[in-house]
């Protein structure tokens, strides 16, 4: 996985920064994917990356990696499928409320992954992915948390960042992956997977309070009330 990131290839100039000092990257192996117990886990394990990078000075940027060795995924519909279906599962047991900072419904342009009460940027990386940069050794879900975008803005470092990632992707792969936007412009969710998603795209997750919304707002509900 190393390897992966750390090729001269791979376009993020992030990651690779991230993995090329061991103590900024949490990587954890997990066997069941789709069990509650391997949720737990990784809520647990979400839990320490948190509070390490709570404790820093801001400067610098962490990433936890869960890795799925034994999982096999043979493209990418399937892979999108599991994916959302796991992220669905840690929202479930999570017993932390959303993140005020942005918003629950995957359908806003102001939506971001919440777990533990903080809001996450999430990836999905796996061996059958069209997106070469996201080619990884084994299906793989990247939890990058989201204040840390912020701070590289008030840094005044994101936009060179950002720029120089599309122009290396640009170079590995001939074109930019369309689903990238800024944040504001679209519902993050269409990029989380790695799949090419349409404009008619719905996204798969609901938090439990927007499914209940959605479920007293059919009309055999509503007639009953």
């Amino acid at each position: 996985f190393f390897f992966f990131i750390l090729n001269k290839k791979h376009p993020c100039v992030m990651a690779r920064t991230v993995f090329s000092g061991e103590k900024n990257i949490d990587l954890r192996e997990y066997e069941n994917f789709g069990e509650k117990e391997t949720a737990l886990q990784v809520l647990k394990d979400l839990d320490q990356y948190i509070d390490k990078v709570s404790s820093g000075d801001g400067k610098e940027f962490f990433s936890f990696v869960a890795t799925f060795p034994n999982l096999e995924v043979e493209n990418e519909t399937v892979f999108e499928e599991i994916f959302w279906n796991k992220l669905q599962l840690l929202h479930d047991l999570d017993t932390e409320e959303w993140d005020p900072a942005v918003s629950s419904d995957p359908e806003s342009n102001k939506f971001s992954f919440s777990l533990r009460g903080h809001a996450f940027y999430v990836i999905g990386l796996h061996p059958n992915s069209a997106r070469m940069a996201r080619r990884a050794p084994c299906p793989s879900i990247v939890f990058n948390l989201h204040n840390q975008f912020e701070q590289l803005r008030s840094m005044g470092v994101y936009q060179r960042v950002k720029n120089k990632i599309r122009k290396n992707d640009k170079k590995l792969q001939g074109n930019i992956n369309p689903m990238l936007a800024d944040f504001g412009d679209s519902s993050e969710a269409r990029q989380y997977s790695g799949k090419a998603v349409d404009k008619e795209w719905k996204c798969p997750f609901h938090t439990n309070l927007n499914r209940f919304k959605k479920l007293w707002n059919r009309p055999f509900l509503r007639k009953a009330e």
